[in-house]
């Protein structure tokens, strides 16, 4: 009888030693799931960009000439926005990681926290800057014309030559409001992105769009039926209207190292990045 109780009290501490072993490896392990999430997350430098404005940013399918994973898919992003982005998430020692967006969305992606940066070929324009900071410009560009060659404005060398013109640009941009400076234009809904104004242009369902330059060099390059136009007597903006910066949410501790890593680029580098976006565009761009 003795020999029973004692081999049950045997039985129950070695039960109890090892539901308390248990236990403390699950209270060990569990703390270090978020831990290791949070350091994740700090690590991490998510870049907001629609990955559709080449040579700016695009989408391919591989990951030649450099191009980054886009978060959630099997694609990559390529273009002057990623080298750029690439460059700033080195200096700040981070792992660069791109989140596909659409241009509506990504300042309501900045503000509520889902990326760090908008790197997406946007303007420091007054209004944008009521809602979010930007970094030092590291791009300026002019505005001009993406017209279809052998057609009516062909040769166009002025805004006044586009009277009835059917022109458009892309919603929520500058560009948009600028064909107002054009007299007697026949002004077409603004278009969600590029690839549809390109769309649209090659339907003749309008007479062009009105974009930057290294945007026109690239539809030029994958389009042998479009052609770049540059003014003489050309938009009136202002220095912000044309030049290119980060985005970053308001009062962001990043914007002080971001700035230093933009100078750290010359403007020979810059030329060459932007020479190499342009040559290695997706040909369905």
């Amino acid at each position: 009888m003795n020999k029973k109780i004692l081999s049950f009290i045997a039985i129950g501490l070695l039960f109890i030693l090892f539901v308390a072993g248990c236990g403390s490896n699950a209270n060990s392990s569990s703390p270090q799931g978020p831990e290791v999430q949070e350091k994740a997350e700090e690590e991490a430098f998510r870049v907001g960009l629609e990955c559709g404005y080449p040579p700016f940013n695009w989408t391919q399918l591989d990951d030649s000439n450099g191009a980054v994973p886009i978060e959630g898919t099997q694609e990559y992003a390529g273009g002057y926005d990623v080298e750029i982005a690439k460059r700033i998430a080195e200096g700040l020692g981070k792992k660069l990681v791109i989140v596909k967006t659409e241009w509506t969305g990504l300042l309501p992606a900045l503000t509520s926290g889902k990326i760090d940066a908008i790197i997406a070929g946007m303007s420091p324009t007054e209004e944008r800057k009521q809602t979010i900071d930007f970094s030092d410009n590291y791009y300026k560009s002019d505005l001009v014309m993406v017209v279809k060659r052998g057609g009516k404005y062909e040769n166009a060398t002025s805004l006044k030559d586009f009277n009835g013109a059917r022109i458009t640009a892309q919603l929520n941009t500058f560009h948009y409001t600028v064909i107002d400076q054009i007299e007697g234009v026949v002004k077409q809904p603004a278009m969600d992105d590029f690839p549809a104004m390109r769309v649209a242009l090659e339907s003749d369902m309008i007479d062009g769009y009105v974009t930057e330059r290294p945007e026109a060099i690239s539809a030029e390059a994958a389009n042998p039926n479009f052609k770049m136009i540059e003014f003489t007597d050309g938009f009136v903006t202002s220095d912000d209207d044309t030049a290119i910066a980060v985005g970053l949410a308001k009062g962001s501790p990043l914007r002080e190292k971001i700035n230093e890593i933009l100078a750290g680029i010359s403007e020979e580098e810059r030329i060459r990045i932007m020479d190499e976006a342009i040559r290695n565009q997706p040909a369905s761009e």
